[in-house]
Protein backbone atom coordinates (compact mmCIF):
# COMPACT_ATOMS: atom_id res chain seq x y z
CA UNK A 1 0.00 0.00 0.00
CA UNK A 2 1.47 3.39 -0.95
CA UNK A 3 1.75 6.39 1.38
CA UNK A 4 -1.13 8.27 -0.23
CA UNK A 5 -3.50 5.32 0.24
CA UNK A 6 -2.40 4.96 3.87
CA UNK A 7 -3.16 8.63 4.57
CA UNK A 8 -6.64 8.30 3.04
CA UNK A 9 -7.43 5.21 5.14
CA UNK A 10 -6.20 6.96 8.30
CA UNK A 11 -8.39 10.01 7.59
CA UNK A 12 -11.47 7.79 7.00
CA UNK A 13 -10.79 5.88 10.27
CA UNK A 14 -10.59 9.14 12.26
CA UNK A 15 -13.84 10.34 10.71
CA UNK A 16 -15.65 7.08 11.62
CA UNK A 17 -14.37 7.19 15.20
CA UNK A 18 -15.49 10.82 15.51
CA UNK A 19 -18.97 9.98 14.22
CA UNK A 20 -19.19 7.02 16.60
CA UNK A 21 -18.40 9.17 19.62
CA UNK A 22 -20.79 11.91 18.58
CA UNK A 23 -23.66 9.42 18.31
CA UNK A 24 -23.12 8.10 21.85
CA UNK A 25 -22.17 11.19 23.86
CA UNK A 26 -24.11 14.33 24.78
CA UNK A 27 -23.15 17.27 22.65
CA UNK A 28 -22.30 20.15 24.98
CA UNK A 29 -22.64 23.62 23.46
CA UNK A 30 -19.69 25.96 23.88
CA UNK A 31 -19.76 28.05 27.06
CA UNK A 32 -19.98 31.81 27.27
CA UNK A 33 -22.42 34.20 25.66
CA UNK A 34 -25.43 35.98 27.16
CA UNK A 35 -27.84 34.04 29.37
CA UNK A 36 -31.21 33.21 27.82
CA UNK A 37 -33.77 35.41 29.58
CA UNK A 38 -36.55 35.29 26.97
CA UNK A 39 -39.71 33.33 27.78
CA UNK A 40 -41.04 30.69 25.36
CA UNK A 41 -43.13 32.27 22.60
CA UNK A 42 -46.25 30.69 21.10
CA UNK A 43 -45.77 30.51 17.33
CA UNK A 44 -48.64 28.27 16.14
CA UNK A 45 -51.78 26.76 17.60
CA UNK A 46 -54.38 24.27 16.45
CA UNK A 47 -57.12 25.37 16.48
CA UNK A 48 -55.77 28.88 15.93
CA UNK A 49 -55.72 31.27 18.86
CA UNK A 50 -58.97 33.33 18.90
CA UNK A 51 -60.55 30.98 16.33
CA UNK A 52 -64.35 30.77 16.06
CA UNK A 53 -66.70 27.90 15.16
CA UNK A 54 -64.30 25.45 16.84
CA UNK A 55 -65.41 21.80 17.14
CA UNK A 56 -62.14 19.99 17.95
CA UNK A 57 -61.50 18.83 21.51
CA UNK A 58 -57.77 18.34 20.80
CA UNK A 59 -55.46 21.35 21.09
CA UNK A 60 -51.79 21.66 20.06
CA UNK A 61 -49.72 24.69 21.08
CA UNK A 62 -46.26 25.02 19.49
CA UNK A 63 -43.46 27.20 20.87
CA UNK A 64 -40.21 28.59 19.51
CA UNK A 65 -38.04 26.48 21.89
CA UNK A 66 -38.10 23.31 23.96
CA UNK A 67 -40.55 23.65 26.85
CA UNK A 68 -41.63 21.85 30.01
CA UNK A 69 -44.78 21.96 32.15
CA UNK A 70 -44.68 22.56 35.92
CA UNK A 71 -47.59 22.04 38.37
CA UNK A 72 -50.18 22.16 35.61
CA UNK A 73 -53.14 21.36 37.86
CA UNK A 74 -52.25 24.24 40.17
CA UNK A 75 -51.52 26.76 37.41
CA UNK A 76 -53.95 26.07 34.58
CA UNK A 77 -57.30 27.87 34.78
CA UNK A 78 -59.89 26.86 32.19
CA UNK A 79 -62.98 28.98 31.62
CA UNK A 80 -65.74 27.92 31.83
CA UNK A 81 -64.71 25.64 34.69
CA UNK A 82 -64.82 22.08 33.22
CA UNK A 83 -66.58 19.13 34.84
CA UNK A 84 -63.51 17.00 34.12
CA UNK A 85 -59.96 18.33 33.90
CA UNK A 86 -58.44 17.73 30.45
CA UNK A 87 -55.34 15.65 29.77
CA UNK A 88 -52.40 18.02 29.37
CA UNK A 89 -48.97 16.90 28.18
CA UNK A 90 -45.83 18.26 26.51
CA UNK A 91 -43.07 17.05 24.20
CA UNK A 92 -40.22 19.02 22.69
CA UNK A 93 -41.77 22.30 21.43
CA UNK A 94 -45.42 21.31 21.91
CA UNK A 95 -48.13 21.37 24.58
CA UNK A 96 -51.16 19.15 23.91
CA UNK A 97 -54.56 19.47 25.58
CA UNK A 98 -57.22 16.76 25.20
CA UNK A 99 -60.60 17.92 26.49
CA UNK A 100 -62.68 15.30 28.28
CA UNK A 101 -65.92 17.32 28.21
CA UNK A 102 -68.08 18.03 25.17
CA UNK A 103 -67.82 21.58 23.91
CA UNK A 104 -70.81 23.82 24.68
CA UNK A 105 -72.47 25.76 21.89
CA UNK A 106 -71.77 29.49 21.44
CA UNK A 107 -69.24 29.52 24.25
CA UNK A 108 -65.87 31.22 24.57
CA UNK A 109 -63.17 29.03 26.13
CA UNK A 110 -59.96 30.39 27.61
CA UNK A 111 -56.90 28.54 28.94
CA UNK A 112 -54.67 30.56 31.26
CA UNK A 113 -51.50 28.55 31.94
CA UNK A 114 -50.25 30.82 34.74
CA UNK A 115 -46.64 29.82 35.51
CA UNK A 116 -46.93 26.29 34.10
CA UNK A 117 -44.97 26.74 30.84
CA UNK A 118 -41.19 27.19 31.07
CA UNK A 119 -38.28 26.76 28.69
CA UNK A 120 -36.02 23.77 29.30
CA UNK A 121 -32.64 25.50 29.53
CA UNK A 122 -33.18 28.46 31.86
CA UNK A 123 -36.68 27.95 33.28
CA UNK A 124 -38.02 31.21 31.86
CA UNK A 125 -41.79 31.36 32.40
CA UNK A 126 -44.34 32.15 29.73
CA UNK A 127 -46.30 33.98 32.43
CA UNK A 128 -50.09 34.05 32.21
CA UNK A 129 -50.08 32.78 28.63
CA UNK A 130 -53.74 32.62 27.60
CA UNK A 131 -55.16 30.70 24.64
CA UNK A 132 -58.74 31.43 23.51
CA UNK A 133 -61.30 30.06 21.06
CA UNK A 134 -65.08 30.07 20.61
CA UNK A 135 -67.57 27.46 19.50
CA UNK A 136 -69.83 30.29 18.29
CA UNK A 137 -69.37 33.10 15.82
CA UNK A 138 -67.60 35.52 18.20
CA UNK A 139 -65.14 35.74 21.09
CA UNK A 140 -66.73 37.12 24.27
CA UNK A 141 -64.70 40.13 25.44
CA UNK A 142 -66.38 41.23 28.67
CA UNK A 143 -64.18 41.51 31.75
CA UNK A 144 -64.68 41.92 35.48
CA UNK A 145 -62.08 42.89 38.08
CA UNK A 146 -61.68 44.06 41.65
CA UNK A 147 -59.94 43.33 44.93
CA UNK A 148 -60.32 41.01 47.91
CA UNK A 149 -59.04 41.79 51.40
CA UNK A 150 -59.35 40.01 54.73
CA UNK A 151 -61.88 42.01 56.70
CA UNK A 152 -60.19 41.35 60.06
CA UNK A 153 -56.71 42.55 59.05
CA UNK A 154 -57.20 44.68 55.93
CA UNK A 155 -54.57 42.56 54.12
CA UNK A 156 -54.82 40.46 50.93
CA UNK A 157 -54.80 36.65 50.93
CA UNK A 158 -53.56 35.09 47.69
CA UNK A 159 -54.69 31.60 48.79
CA UNK A 160 -58.27 32.61 47.94
CA UNK A 161 -59.99 32.57 44.55
CA UNK A 162 -62.92 34.60 43.25
CA UNK A 163 -65.74 32.51 41.78
CA UNK A 164 -68.73 33.39 39.58
CA UNK A 165 -72.00 31.44 39.57
CA UNK A 166 -74.61 31.82 36.82
CA UNK A 167 -77.09 30.06 39.12
CA UNK A 168 -77.89 33.05 41.34
CA UNK A 169 -79.59 31.14 44.16
CA UNK A 170 -77.76 31.38 47.51
CA UNK A 171 -77.52 27.60 47.70
CA UNK A 172 -75.42 27.42 44.53
CA UNK A 173 -72.18 28.37 46.33
CA UNK A 174 -72.83 25.52 48.78
CA UNK A 175 -73.81 22.84 46.25
CA UNK A 176 -72.39 23.61 42.80
CA UNK A 177 -69.01 24.08 41.18
CA UNK A 178 -68.50 27.66 40.00
CA UNK A 179 -68.98 28.58 36.35
CA UNK A 180 -65.82 30.69 36.38
CA UNK A 181 -62.99 31.29 38.83
CA UNK A 182 -59.77 33.28 38.95
CA UNK A 183 -56.85 33.73 41.34
CA UNK A 184 -56.00 36.71 43.53
CA UNK A 185 -52.51 38.18 43.33
CA UNK A 186 -50.29 39.28 46.22
CA UNK A 187 -51.88 42.74 46.26
CA UNK A 188 -55.42 41.39 46.47
CA UNK A 189 -56.29 42.10 42.81
CA UNK A 190 -58.34 39.74 40.61
CA UNK A 191 -59.43 39.86 36.98
CA UNK A 192 -61.72 37.84 34.70
CA UNK A 193 -61.37 38.05 30.91
CA UNK A 194 -63.41 36.72 27.95
CA UNK A 195 -66.69 36.58 29.91
CA UNK A 196 -70.13 36.35 28.29
CA UNK A 197 -72.77 38.94 29.07
CA UNK A 198 -75.00 37.79 31.92
CA UNK A 199 -75.92 37.93 35.60
CA UNK A 200 -73.63 36.27 38.14
CA UNK A 201 -73.21 36.00 41.89
CA UNK A 202 -69.70 36.73 43.18
CA UNK A 203 -67.85 35.05 46.04
CA UNK A 204 -64.32 34.48 47.34
CA UNK A 205 -63.43 31.05 48.74
CA UNK A 206 -60.28 29.01 49.47
CA UNK A 207 -58.60 27.54 46.41
CA UNK A 208 -59.43 23.94 47.30
CA UNK A 209 -60.88 21.16 45.17
CA UNK A 210 -64.55 21.99 45.74
CA UNK A 211 -64.33 25.82 45.62
CA UNK A 212 -67.60 25.81 47.61
CA UNK A 213 -68.71 27.46 50.85
CA UNK A 214 -69.56 24.21 52.60
CA UNK A 215 -67.94 24.97 55.97
CA UNK A 216 -68.54 28.09 58.09
CA UNK A 217 -64.91 27.99 59.29
CA UNK A 218 -63.73 28.60 55.71
CA UNK A 219 -62.56 32.08 54.77
CA UNK A 220 -65.38 33.51 52.64
CA UNK A 221 -66.59 36.72 50.99
CA UNK A 222 -69.75 37.62 49.11
CA UNK A 223 -71.39 40.49 47.30
CA UNK A 224 -74.83 41.34 48.63
CA UNK A 225 -76.47 41.18 45.20
CA UNK A 226 -75.75 39.60 41.78
CA UNK A 227 -73.93 41.69 39.17
CA UNK A 228 -74.66 42.17 35.48
CA UNK A 229 -71.52 41.56 33.44
CA UNK A 230 -71.42 43.49 30.17
CA UNK A 231 -69.19 45.99 28.41
CA UNK A 232 -69.46 48.45 31.32
CA UNK A 233 -69.13 46.19 34.36
CA UNK A 234 -68.03 47.99 37.53
CA UNK A 235 -65.11 46.95 39.74
CA UNK A 236 -65.84 45.56 43.22
CA UNK A 237 -64.06 45.03 46.52
CA UNK A 238 -64.90 41.98 48.61
CA UNK A 239 -64.07 41.51 52.29
CA UNK A 240 -63.39 37.95 53.41
CA UNK A 241 -63.95 36.58 56.92
CA UNK A 242 -64.31 33.39 58.95
CA UNK A 243 -67.73 33.27 60.57
CA UNK A 244 -66.40 30.74 63.08
CA UNK A 245 -62.77 30.08 63.94
CA UNK A 246 -61.50 26.53 63.72
CA UNK A 247 -61.19 24.92 67.12
CA UNK A 248 -57.82 23.56 68.09
CA UNK A 249 -57.91 19.76 68.53
CA UNK A 250 -57.91 18.65 72.14
CA UNK A 251 -54.81 16.97 73.45
CA UNK A 252 -55.11 13.22 73.56
CA UNK A 253 -55.61 11.71 77.02
CA UNK A 254 -53.01 9.01 77.58
CA UNK A 255 -54.33 5.47 77.94
CA UNK A 256 -54.49 4.00 81.43
CA UNK A 257 -52.16 1.30 80.11
CA UNK A 258 -49.52 3.87 79.21
CA UNK A 259 -46.55 3.85 81.52
CA UNK A 260 -46.31 7.28 83.17
CA UNK A 261 -42.95 8.68 84.20
CA UNK A 262 -42.51 8.90 87.95
CA UNK A 263 -43.14 12.33 89.45
CA UNK A 264 -40.22 13.68 91.41
CA UNK A 265 -40.57 15.92 94.45
CA UNK A 266 -39.57 18.78 92.17
CA UNK A 267 -42.48 18.03 89.80
CA UNK A 268 -45.00 18.02 92.64
CA UNK A 269 -44.05 21.49 93.86
CA UNK A 270 -46.35 24.38 92.98
CA UNK A 271 -44.29 26.88 90.99
CA UNK A 272 -44.89 30.34 89.58
CA UNK A 273 -43.00 33.00 87.65
CA UNK A 274 -43.37 36.79 87.55
CA UNK A 275 -43.37 38.91 84.40
CA UNK A 276 -40.57 41.11 85.73
CA UNK A 277 -37.83 42.08 83.29
CA UNK A 278 -34.09 41.67 83.85
CA UNK A 279 -32.99 42.88 87.25
CA UNK A 280 -36.52 42.74 88.68
CA UNK A 281 -37.68 45.68 86.55
CA UNK A 282 -41.41 46.39 86.44
CA UNK A 283 -42.99 47.83 83.27
CA UNK A 284 -44.72 51.15 84.04
CA UNK A 285 -47.56 50.34 81.65
CA UNK A 286 -48.47 46.80 82.73
CA UNK A 287 -49.65 45.01 85.86
CA UNK A 288 -47.32 42.73 87.77
CA UNK A 289 -48.30 39.14 86.89
CA UNK A 290 -47.74 35.88 88.78
CA UNK A 291 -48.10 32.94 86.39
CA UNK A 292 -48.68 29.54 88.00
CA UNK A 293 -47.74 26.20 86.44
CA UNK A 294 -51.05 24.58 87.48
CA UNK A 295 -54.59 25.97 88.01
CA UNK A 296 -55.33 27.28 91.50
CA UNK A 297 -58.14 25.90 93.63
CA UNK A 298 -57.99 28.82 96.06
CA UNK A 299 -55.97 31.93 96.82
CA UNK A 300 -55.87 34.51 99.63
CA UNK A 301 -55.26 38.10 98.49
CA UNK A 302 -54.34 39.16 102.04
CA UNK A 303 -51.24 36.95 101.84
CA UNK A 304 -49.89 38.57 98.66
CA UNK A 305 -48.56 41.92 99.85
CA UNK A 306 -46.80 44.80 98.08
CA UNK A 307 -44.54 46.81 100.42
CA UNK A 308 -41.87 49.48 100.28
CA UNK A 309 -38.22 48.65 100.94
CA UNK A 310 -38.85 48.87 104.71
CA UNK A 311 -41.65 46.28 104.35
CA UNK A 312 -44.35 48.86 105.02
CA UNK A 313 -47.50 47.76 103.08
CA UNK A 314 -48.45 49.89 100.07
CA UNK A 315 -52.08 50.92 99.59
CA UNK A 316 -53.97 51.47 96.34
CA UNK A 317 -53.14 48.31 94.42
CA UNK A 318 -55.65 45.73 93.18
CA UNK A 319 -55.31 41.93 92.90
CA UNK A 320 -57.33 39.75 90.50
CA UNK A 321 -57.17 36.27 88.97
CA UNK A 322 -57.89 35.31 85.35
CA UNK A 323 -60.54 32.84 84.18
CA UNK A 324 -58.02 30.00 83.78
CA UNK A 325 -57.06 30.37 87.46
CA UNK A 326 -53.38 30.38 86.51
CA UNK A 327 -52.53 34.11 86.55
CA UNK A 328 -52.81 36.61 89.40
CA UNK A 329 -52.45 40.26 88.37
CA UNK A 330 -51.43 43.17 90.60
CA UNK A 331 -52.45 46.56 89.20
CA UNK A 332 -50.91 49.74 90.58
CA UNK A 333 -50.27 53.29 89.24
CA UNK A 334 -46.53 52.76 88.84
CA UNK A 335 -44.18 55.74 88.83
CA UNK A 336 -40.64 55.75 87.59
CA UNK A 337 -37.66 54.54 89.62
CA UNK A 338 -39.56 53.30 92.66
CA UNK A 339 -38.49 50.33 94.80
CA UNK A 340 -40.85 47.70 96.24
CA UNK A 341 -40.96 44.28 97.82
CA UNK A 342 -43.55 41.67 96.92
CA UNK A 343 -44.24 39.10 99.64
CA UNK A 344 -46.05 35.89 98.70
CA UNK A 345 -46.77 33.71 101.73
CA UNK A 346 -46.35 29.96 101.53
CA UNK A 347 -50.09 29.36 102.02
CA UNK A 348 -51.25 32.26 99.81
CA UNK A 349 -52.31 29.85 97.05
CA UNK A 350 -53.33 26.21 96.68
CA UNK A 351 -53.59 24.24 93.44
CA UNK A 352 -56.24 21.65 92.57
CA UNK A 353 -54.14 18.87 94.12
CA UNK A 354 -54.10 20.67 97.47
CA UNK A 355 -50.44 21.73 97.13
CA UNK A 356 -49.17 25.07 98.50
CA UNK A 357 -45.93 26.82 97.72
CA UNK A 358 -42.90 25.11 99.23
CA UNK A 359 -41.86 28.35 100.99
CA UNK A 360 -42.71 32.04 101.29
CA UNK A 361 -41.13 34.27 98.65
CA UNK A 362 -39.98 37.90 98.66
CA UNK A 363 -39.16 39.60 95.37
CA UNK A 364 -37.30 42.88 94.93
CA UNK A 365 -38.94 45.18 92.38
CA UNK A 366 -37.78 48.43 90.76
CA UNK A 367 -39.90 50.33 88.26
CA UNK A 368 -38.42 51.41 84.95
CA UNK A 369 -37.45 54.99 84.08
CA UNK A 370 -39.62 57.31 81.97
CA UNK A 371 -36.67 57.76 79.61
CA UNK A 372 -37.01 54.09 78.63
CA UNK A 373 -40.33 54.94 76.94
CA UNK A 374 -41.20 57.06 73.95
CA UNK A 375 -44.12 59.36 73.26
CA UNK A 376 -46.27 59.72 70.16
CA UNK A 377 -48.68 62.10 68.52
CA UNK A 378 -50.84 60.41 65.89
CA UNK A 379 -52.92 62.45 63.44
CA UNK A 380 -55.91 61.08 61.51
CA UNK A 381 -56.61 62.96 58.27
CA UNK A 382 -60.09 62.71 56.68
CA UNK A 383 -61.14 59.98 59.13
CA UNK A 384 -64.93 59.59 59.53
CA UNK A 385 -65.43 59.48 63.30
CA UNK A 386 -69.09 58.47 62.87
CA UNK A 387 -67.86 54.99 61.88
CA UNK A 388 -66.48 54.50 65.42
CA UNK A 389 -62.84 53.92 64.44
CA UNK A 390 -60.48 52.03 66.73
CA UNK A 391 -56.70 52.13 66.32
CA UNK A 392 -55.16 48.65 66.56
CA UNK A 393 -51.43 48.26 67.10
CA UNK A 394 -50.23 44.83 66.04
CA UNK A 395 -47.08 42.85 66.92
CA UNK A 396 -46.46 39.39 65.43
CA UNK A 397 -50.02 39.27 64.06
CA UNK A 398 -51.50 39.83 67.52
CA UNK A 399 -53.21 43.00 68.74
CA UNK A 400 -50.87 44.62 71.26
CA UNK A 401 -53.08 47.60 72.11
CA UNK A 402 -56.35 49.21 70.98
CA UNK A 403 -57.44 52.83 71.29
CA UNK A 404 -60.91 54.17 70.35
CA UNK A 405 -60.41 57.31 68.24
CA UNK A 406 -62.64 60.20 69.32
CA UNK A 407 -60.78 63.09 67.72
CA UNK A 408 -58.36 64.06 64.98
CA UNK A 409 -55.35 63.31 67.17
CA UNK A 410 -54.22 60.71 69.69
CA UNK A 411 -51.43 61.66 72.09
CA UNK A 412 -49.64 59.16 74.33
CA UNK A 413 -46.96 60.53 76.66
CA UNK A 414 -45.60 57.14 77.69
CA UNK A 415 -45.38 54.39 75.09
CA UNK A 416 -43.46 51.11 75.02
CA UNK A 417 -40.64 51.21 72.40
CA UNK A 418 -41.00 48.93 69.40
CA UNK A 419 -42.33 48.61 65.85
CA UNK A 420 -46.09 48.32 65.45
CA UNK A 421 -48.28 47.53 62.47
CA UNK A 422 -51.19 49.95 62.39
CA UNK A 423 -54.79 49.14 61.55
CA UNK A 424 -58.07 51.01 61.91
CA UNK A 425 -61.12 48.95 62.87
CA UNK A 426 -64.48 50.49 61.97
CA UNK A 427 -66.35 49.19 64.99
CA UNK A 428 -69.98 49.54 63.87
CA UNK A 429 -71.47 47.91 67.00
CA UNK A 430 -68.97 49.66 69.33
CA UNK A 431 -68.03 46.52 71.24
CA UNK A 432 -64.31 47.18 70.91
CA UNK A 433 -63.52 44.12 68.79
CA UNK A 434 -63.81 42.94 65.19
CA UNK A 435 -66.98 41.00 64.30
CA UNK A 436 -67.40 38.61 61.31
CA UNK A 437 -70.21 38.63 58.79
CA UNK A 438 -73.02 36.14 58.16
CA UNK A 439 -73.94 34.93 54.67
CA UNK A 440 -77.33 33.63 55.78
CA UNK A 441 -78.20 37.00 57.32
CA UNK A 442 -76.61 38.90 54.40
CA UNK A 443 -74.50 40.76 56.96
CA UNK A 444 -71.07 41.92 55.88
CA UNK A 445 -68.16 41.78 58.37
CA UNK A 446 -66.78 44.82 60.14
CA UNK A 447 -63.95 46.35 58.13
CA UNK A 448 -60.34 47.05 58.97
CA UNK A 449 -57.98 49.33 57.07
CA UNK A 450 -54.29 48.37 57.23
CA UNK A 451 -51.43 50.84 56.79
CA UNK A 452 -48.15 49.75 55.22
CA UNK A 453 -46.03 52.22 57.22
CA UNK A 454 -45.19 50.97 60.72
CA UNK A 455 -45.32 53.08 63.86
CA UNK A 456 -41.79 53.10 65.28
CA UNK A 457 -41.42 54.17 68.93
CA UNK A 458 -37.90 54.78 70.28
CA UNK A 459 -36.87 55.37 73.91
CA UNK A 460 -36.82 58.99 75.04
CA UNK A 461 -38.03 60.15 71.60
CA UNK A 462 -41.16 61.92 70.34
CA UNK A 463 -42.87 60.39 67.30
CA UNK A 464 -45.25 62.35 65.08
CA UNK A 465 -47.11 60.33 62.42
CA UNK A 466 -50.12 60.95 60.16
CA UNK A 467 -52.65 58.47 58.77
CA UNK A 468 -54.46 59.67 55.66
CA UNK A 469 -57.85 58.19 54.71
Amino acid sequence: MNTKSSNILFAISCLLISLGFSSCANIIPPGGGPRDSIAPRLITAFPKDSAIHVTSTNIILSFDEYITLVNTNENLIISPNPKNMPLVDYKLHNVTVKLRDSLEKNTTYSFNFGKAIKDVNEGNEAKELTYVFSTGNKIDTNHYSGSVFLAETGKPDSTLVVVLHNNTQDSSIQKNKPRYFTKINGKGYFSFQFLPEGTFTVYAVPNDFSKKYDDSTKTFAFLNAPILINANTRSDTLFAYQEYKKKEPKALIPSSNTTKPKQTAEDKRLKYSANLETGGQQDLLSPLELNFARPLKSWDSSKIVLTDTLFKPIIGYKLSIDTSNTKISLEYPWKEKQFFRLIVSKDAVMDTTGTNLSKSDTAKIVTKRDAEYGSCRLRFVNLDLSKHPVLQLVVDNKIFESYPIIGKELIKKRFKPGEYECRILFDSNQNGKWDPGSFLEKKQPELVKAFSKKLVIRPDRDTDQSFVF
